[in-house]
């Protein structure tokens, strides 16, 4: 029987919200200054390309609904931050760190980096990769560059204008996938019972935290971790339970969406006009695919790689790519990126962002 709960399937929002071809999402205001992400490859949009790394996509069909092709995102089409900023107004997507110039870093940028995790070693059998520790580096850099754009102008400082941009974090999966879980055994599943590893994540991740609200973040939206043992790629390697997915996988990624909400209230009550919220990817996560059109939820649109689980260069992907939970082992289609997205950014269920959603975040 095929699962029918996977890590970014909802349920029947989409008969509203859906991107089916042809419907075009109407353009808004500009809710906010700026608009910064934080991840790995959820997120990603290029900041990979010139890294040595088997985590990079800059090659067809990744990006074959992409108006500009193949640019580094993990994907058929857009991904999720591309359309939180659509959601938000942004005219253009945020321009990745490595490619963002002159007055573009004012909108914002996008440092997330495919492969990347919390914790610095996670990913490094991959190559090359940008952790959280060293994405909030280069957000530093960024700030300087702002300065320097803002210091003759007497109506706004730079720390009032960054107070006032949106933040968004996504971080965590590749702790789990390319690191805890790994094969045969890894020395932190040797070291860290899960609850153990969970807490240290956790712990790590709240000095990262720390960090960004230390460099003028006021306003941030934190993504806990969906379904990891529903991909396709950990079902390959493990056998699957009756839910279709791989239940010890998701239960200790649990453990570690069980810790976040207390870091999000000790923020929002000891941080001076923190604004944190929780988006609980695991309630956005469950649904029944049919509602929304998805026939197969287990298996990757495109041809991949067995070891890495991408998408073989060049090679021909399946035409019914909305019928598709997966673009490759590992990530989704344009089409559920889009409805993450959508029910991050505006909750179908009170469950799906704590204490509010993105929408109500930038409002307040």
């Amino acid at each position: 029987m095929a699962p029918t709960i996977t890590k970014w399937i909802l349920i029947a929002i989409l008969s509203i919200l859906v991107m089916k071809p042809g419907i075009i999402l109407i353009q808004g205001q500009q809710q906010v200054p700026c608009l910064f992400f934080f991840g790995d490859s959820q997120f990603d949009n290029g900041n990979n390309n010139q890294l040595i790394t088997t985590a990079k996509v800059n090659y067809p069909p990744y990006g074959i609904d992409f108006p500009d092709g193949p640019t580094g995102r993990f994907t058929n089409g857009k991904n999720i931050a591309d359309f939180l900023a659509q959601f938000l107004g942004f005219a253009n997507p945020i321009p990745p760190f490595t490619t963002a110039r002159g007055s573009d870093v004012l909108k914002g940028v996008n440092y997330a980096s495919g492969g990347a995790g919390i914790l610095d070693e996670s990913g490094i059998l991959l190559g090359g990769r940008i952790p959280l520790n060293q994405q909030l580096i280069n957000h530093r850099t960024t700030i300087g560059r702002i300065r320097l754009l803002l210091i003759r102008n007497r109506t706004i400082t730079p720390e009032s204008y960054l107070n006032k941009c949106l933040y968004v974090v996504n971080m965590g999966s590749n702790d789990y996938l390319n690191n805890y879980f790994l094969q045969p055994i890894s020395p932190s599943r040797i070291l860290f019972t899960p609850d153990r590893f969970a807490a240290n994540l956790i712990q790590r991740l709240t000095q990262q935290l720390r960090t960004l609200y230390n460099s003028g973040a006021r306003k941030v939206a934190v993504f806990g971790l969906g379904l990891l043992g529903c991909t396709p790629q950990e079902l390959s390697m493990f056998p699957a339970n009756a839910s279709g997915c791989v239940d010890f996988i998701n239960e200790a990624a649990q453990l570690f969406n069980n810790r976040l909400k207390p870091v999000i209230d000790d923020f929002n009550t000891n941080s001076p006009g923190a604004q944190f919220i929780y988006v609980n990817i695991t309630s956005i996560s469950l649904g029944d695919p049919a509602s929304i059109g998805i026939t197969v939820v287990n298996a990757a649109c495109c041809v991949v790689e067995a070891r890495s689980g991408q998408c073989v260069r060049n090679g021909i992907p399946c035409s019914n790519r909305n019928e598709y939970a997966f673009w490759d082992n590992f990530h989704p289609t344009e089409l559920l990126n889009l409805v993450t997205a959508s029910r991050s950014f505006n909750v179908l269920l009170p469950e799906d962002a704590y204490p509010v959603d993105i929408q109500r975040l930038v409002l307040q």
